[in-house]
């Protein structure tokens, strides 16, 4: 009798442990939690926002990947002030043990590179988690086009990670609701042609098929004219763009050259003399905390619209 009162205890614990394990779907792997992060480490302004968004501050030890390329502005400033920002570019997995993490919320060409010192299975051995930012999972799988559900799938994600599955979902449905609101009085024509500028002289860096703003400019009522280029964020030929006559160009402004000069060199660069968004000088701006995903891509949506069919 004792010994089948002690298998049924012990049954009773196994089923209760079992059931307190959490499991998300990060890219092609399957994460499991005993419990949440208590020492988190993320990578990005866009990502680091996402955690603070969710009010997370107080579960990190750190963040990574900002200053080396872009600024902060007041609002994160105030968000990240009593955190250590522990590599200014990528860490290195020196950087994350440093800071005793626990978890890493990065991204592919997000803090980690395919092949590279810091990737889910070299910080495996040392028990710290990794969750990859939905957007990125096109550099090691196969995925559906950029959709405002890959941001919202990363914030109920961390939701889960993080044991707050209602603050998450919350947020989530104030977003969609927000952007319902906005869209559904929205007046649109024809879909605008719309180029997205990140960088590069020479070369064009932009966003493809896989990127956000494919999904932001076509919620705002446009069409980004490289959504055949099946990248996330890739380099394409000025060729290309000439080729494709954008209404619209759509600057993102981050790193030493500014949307000023980015706008100037195509304004002052005969070869785009007869690109009609040339001719018109019809530029918009978004901030990159903006153009990749995280709490601000509603408040983009917002601006590129305006731009696109202001009268």
């Amino acid at each position: 009798m004792k010994d089948k009162l002690l298998t049924a205890i012990a049954l009773v614990m196994a089923t209760g442990l079992a059931s307190a394990e959490t499991t998300v779907e990060s890219c092609n792997r399957t994460v499991s939690f005993d419990a949440p992060p208590e020492r988190a480490v993320s990578n990005d302004v866009n990502l680091t926002e996402m955690m603070l968004v969710l009010g997370l501050a107080d579960r990190m030890v750190g963040y990574t990947g900002i200053s080396g390329w872009k600024t902060l502005d007041e609002e994160m400033r105030a968000g990240v002030e009593a955190l250590p920002e522990l590599s200014a570019k990528y860490p290195s997995k020196e950087v994350i043990m440093g800071a005793d993490a626990d978890f890493f919320f990065a991204g592919w060409n997000y803090g980690m590179k395919v092949g590279g010192e810091v990737t889910p299975e070299t910080l495996a051995p040392f028990g710290v988690k990794v969750y990859e930012l939905t957007e990125s999972c096109t550099h090691i799988m196969d995925k559906p086009k950029a959709s405002m559900d890959d941001m919202y799938a990363d914030l109920l994600n961390l939701g889960k990670i993080f044991d707050i599955e209602d603050r998450a979902k919350a947020l989530v449905n104030g977003y969609k609701a927000e952007l319902e609101a906005f869209t559904s009085e929205l007046e649109t024509g024809e879909p605008l042609r719309v180029f997205v500028y990140d960088s590069g002289e020479d070369t064009p860096f932009t966003a493809g098929l896989y990127a956000m703003p494919t999904a932001m400019i076509e919620a705002a009522g446009g069409t980004n004219i490289m959504s055949g280029f099946e990248k996330s964020w890739g380099t394409v030929t000025w060729e290309e763009v000439v080729e494709q006559n954008p209404e619209v160009i759509v600057i993102v402004n981050y790193g030493n050259v500014t949307a000023a000069e980015k706008r100037a060199f195509m304004m002052n660069n005969p070869a785009f003399a007869d690109l009609d968004a040339i001719k018109n000088d019809r530029f918009v701006t978004l901030e990159y905390v903006e153009a990749t995903p995280g709490p601000r891509n509603i408040k983009a949506i917002k601006t590129l619209a305006k731009a696109f069919w202001a009268k």
